[in-house]
């Protein structure tokens, strides 16, 4: 088995760290956040016309009921991680990309639900009609290219002292990418290892990109346990059960992706050593809370919050969350698992301060932070 404890998390220093978070955060050095990625990361681009299709449900309550009281296209029934990165920085949520009426000066937001690491071309070509998404990874790198033009940035290289004003103050954050890759080949003969290799690779040209155009503070997430996610239990047989329950295969899939593609951006500091690259290690920090789930105040570890059906998951591909006849419960903060698919504030509260403040950044996220303000 390849799936382990790597990092030893004492129930006591979880709840530590979520102490630490408490009162007023101190000032922080950055102006702004560029940030990038998924559903787990975006914060309305599927709000836009010009945004993917078929993602109609998360325009509904319940979805934003938590935090924001009504749905802001965030897949959640509140804040993700980038909005709990954001307010700890002292700095507003980031607007959507595709909100062009938006105020953009403290940072903009590229991600996309549905996205891809690889080309959208490669699913199309394979016939995978699972990615109903055309934005991948390097519409988002396009999105960025646009901005960085109307500021007369081109590169690091090419027109460095504009660029330098760009990247000075701005945190670079790649949210995780990549799940939906391995989702979108279900029932067909591309092999994992294929999107593997593919996504990997994707990600981490993205990764130099952003540090070609003269990326300074950036942080990379890898893959969640994606086999604890209500939809992959859903469709696996009880057999394949980890030690922690979830999908065996889908969370070793995980693991070797993330473990790929930590060596490669290791690579990426020595190739670019002024540039500091954190790692946010967000298989582990999942294992974690269903570790310690009852001490972090979760009593529902795979079942959805929001969906319909009953039964041990409480869900229903044809029924999901944001439809008519889907509900959710009382008390999302007790639930990890929001619709099968995605989590619940509570959840990415936790995470986001496990990366904030805890073990689970490769090097600390406070590094980081001192490294910048040391520069000033």
């Amino acid at each position: 088995m390849l799936i382990s404890s790597t990092v030893a998390t004492t129930t006591t220093t979880i709840l530590l760290l979520l102490t630490l978070t408490s009162g007023n955060p101190p000032p922080h050095p950055f102006h702004k956040i560029f940030a990038f990625g998924d559903s787990y990361t975006d914060t309305g681009n599927t709000a836009s016309d010009t945004g993917p299709s078929g993602f109609s449900h998360v325009s509904n309550l319940p979805y934003g009921r938590t935090f924001f009281h009504h749905p802001t296209n965030r897949y959640s029934d509140g804040r993700l991680v980038i909005d709990f990165v954001a307010q700890s920085l002292t700095l507003p949520f980031l607007p959507p990309y595709l909100n062009r009426k938006a105020d953009t000066s403290k940072g903009i937001n590229y991600a996309v639900a549905g996205s891809t690491a690889i080309r959208h071309g490669f699913f199309v070509k394979n016939n995978l009609t699972l990615n109903t998404t055309p934005q991948s990874l390097q519409t988002q790198l396009s999105w960025f290219n646009k901005t960085l033009e109307g500021l007369k940035c081109k590169s690091a290289m090419l027109t460095p002292v504009e660029c330098a004003v760009v990247f000075r103050d701005a945190l670079v954050w790649v949210g995780e990418i990549g799940a939906n890759d391995y989702a979108y080949t279900l029932g067909s003969t591309v092999s994992g290892e294929t999107i593997r290799r593919r996504a990997v690779r994707s990600v981490t040209e993205f990764v130099e990109a952003l540090l070609n155009k003269g990326a300074k503070y950036m942080v990379v997430q890898g893959l969640p346990t994606t086999g604890c996610l209500t939809l992959a239990m859903y469709l696996s047989p009880e057999s394949d059960r980890d030690d922690i329950g979830c999908v065996a295969t889908v969370n070793n899939q995980s693991y070797i992706h993330n473990t790929i593609l930590k060596t490669n951006i290791q690579n990426l500091r020595r190739k670019y050593p002024k540039a500091i690259i954190v790692y946010a290690d967000y298989w582990n920090a999942y294992r974690s809370v269903i570790k310690n789930a009852p001490k972090l105040g979760f009593h529902e570890l795979y079942k959805v919050c929001c969906g319909s059906s009953g039964g041990p998951y409480n869900f229903d591909l044809t029924a999901i969350c944001g439809s008519k006849s889907a509900s959710s419960c009382q008390n999302p903060s007790e639930y990890i698992n929001w619709d099968g698919v995605h989590l619940t504030e509570a959840m990415y509260k936790v995470v986001s301060e496990m990366f904030l403040n805890g073990p689970f950044t490769q090097p600390p996220f406070k590094y980081l932070l001192r490294s910048k303000q040391s520069s000033g």
